[in-house]
């Protein structure tokens, strides 16, 4: 597996009538995990469900390894908030069932979803229905059934947002664990900015009133030096700021 490349050319979407991102233009390199923040309300999950294939652009060009992005595919996966697992399903049941869709032999289909299972931590949990699991496990379920069908670049609303901040310390490093062990392209919202310095590669805060894209930071390696964090955190809040103060 791959990851892809993406882009987004002079776009323009709009989202309940109403346009949120007005000529925007970014590049998602092969294999990066680019993180996406900013204001509410400047279209950071619109961005997301036009590079998923959930929303054709007004404008513009949505791009994928430089072909048009016109639909989903099983290329571009969406993982969310809220988990959107089949309740009715077992843990295995729904990771076998990306497998599934995916085109994966009926045959090496339950081996495979339990490797995935045990990369996510769950070995013992394969016969439990998501309502018998805790918020982060159901997330690690979603996680596991975002990456299992081979996704080239995946789409992550605040996959963490409402978990307390233990778990939610938990998932982002087993997403970064799960991320090395199975290379793809990851776009990542969230709003947390010692999240986003975490996670990300680079870092695109975006804006409003005319300035769809206010900033894009590259994260230095390694990210754990306390001077290197304290000078990317305020890069990316003056950044944020200013989104803000002309919003």
């Amino acid at each position: 597996m791959t990851g892809m490349s993406l882009a987004l050319r002079d776009v323009v979407l709009s989202y309940g009538g109403a346009a949120v991102v007005d000529r925007l233009d970014l590049d998602v390199a092969p294999g990066e995990i680019l993180v996406l923040t900013g204001p509410s309300g400047c279209g950071k999950s619109t961005v997301l469900r036009a590079l998923a294939g959930l929303l054709p652009p007004d404008r513009g060009e949505v791009l994928g390894d430089g072909d048009r992005v016109t639909t989903t595919s099983r290329d571009r996966a969406m993982v969310f908030q809220d988990n959107a697992l089949l309740p009715w399903r077992t843990v295995q049941s729904n990771v076998e069932l990306a497998l599934k869709l995916a085109g994966r032999p009926r045959q090496g289909r339950r081996e495979e979803a339990l490797r995935w299972i045990a990369d996510v931590g769950l070995t013992g949990f394969e016969k439990y229905l998501p309502k018998s699991l805790s918020g982060g496990m159901r997330q690690r379920v979603q996680l596991a059934r975002g990456l299992a069908g081979a996704p080239r670049a995946v789409m992550m609303d605040e996959p963490f947002g409402a978990l307390d901040a233990q778990t939610r310390a938990t998932m982002q490093h087993l997403l970064i664990d799960t991320w090395r062990a199975h290379p793809t392209t990851v776009v990542f919202v969230t709003h947390d900015v010692d999240e986003a310095l975490l996670i990300g590669d680079r870092i695109a805060v975006l804006g409003r009133a005319g300035q769809p894209l206010r900033a894009l930071l590259d994260v230095p390696s390694p990210r754990d030096t306390s001077v290197t964090r304290a000078a990317m955190r305020a890069e990316v809040i003056a950044a944020l700021d200013h989104s803000e103060s002309v919003s």
